[in-house]
């Protein structure tokens, strides 16, 4: 899907409501004006973003994936104990014949981490864009944003794609809320460059961090293996269904939330 239109114009998630002017003494109080059909009124729009961060676990991200899944998966094989990098040992298990084993307990903890995060954007609407640069990924990466009606980006990345995008695309650019690094790494093993432009931007960015891959950047990282293609048909999958899962609550809240008020004759 062509980057342009990721960074299309688009309102603001949270529009600002500007306070209300106090009446003179002398002047007549008028009746507030009803709410337009087919609005909410702003109390309602305020729970429905707020319920969920009430709740530890709102969309039950948990029951998505086991320990056996990411075992079955390879997730916790990562690469030769000369590849490491120096901020990945926290969440390296040992080494076995001079390869890294991943603690893949560490990897479900920071694995829900992310998902959730991942869920709370897409429930708030927000655009969220899957980055990758592995060749042999590009489809299944962009089948996985196609499905779940988010947006992907596979080929070479500009540099100032983020930073510069009111000059490259004009004023008014939305740009993403959330990045999900599949691969945290460009094609001759250095860090991508959207990781850098997102952390300038303030951008959260959710990634697979490998053993040879630096995590310091990355707002929510996934320690796990980036290379084997059952591990990374995993990872779509369980992005793919939180997305789905959180749209689908959002629209089964706000269908509640209608019957609600025309119960109450609203």
């Amino acid at each position: 899907m062509a980057l342009p239109r990721l960074l299309r114009a688009a309102p603001r998630l949270y529009s600002t409501v500007p306070a209300p002017v106090s009446a003179p003494v002398s002047a007549p109080v008028s009746a507030p004006a009803p709410t337009p059909a087919g609005s909410r009124p702003r109390a309602d729009d305020d729970k429905l973003l707020t319920e969920p961060l009430s709740h530890p676990d709102f969309f039950s991200v948990k029951e998505l994936f086991t320990l056996k899944d990411l075992f079955d998966a390879r997730v916790h094989l990562g690469h030769k104990k000369g590849c490491r990098h120096r901020f990945m040992e926290p969440y390296i298990f040992g080494c076995r014949l001079d390869q890294d084993i991943i603690d893949l307990d560490q990897t479900m903890q920071h694995l829900q981490l992310a998902l959730n995060f991942t869920a709370h954007v897409a429930y708030r609407g927000g655009i969220i864009l899957f980055v990758t640069r592995r060749r042999q990924f590009c489809h299944l990466v962009e089948s996985t944003a196609r499905a779940c009606g988010e947006y992907a980006h596979t080929r070479y990345w500009q540099g100032g794609l983020l930073t510069n995008a009111h000059i490259q695309f004009g004023p008014g650019v939305r740009l993403p809320d959330l990045l999900i690094f599949l691969s945290t790494l460009n094609n001759v093993f250095e860090p991508h460059v959207a990781i850098r432009d997102a952390a300038k931007m303030n951008i959260p960015t959710v990634g697979v961090v490998d053993t040879n891959c630096n995590p310091c950047l990355i707002t929510y990282p996934i320690p796990g293996n980036d290379d084997s293609p059952t591990a990374m048909e995993l990872y779509c999958r369980i992005f793919r269904m939180t997305i789905i899962r959180a749209k689908d609550k959002r629209r089964q809240s706000e269908a509640v939330e209608e019957l609600q008020r025309k119960a109450q004759g609203k």
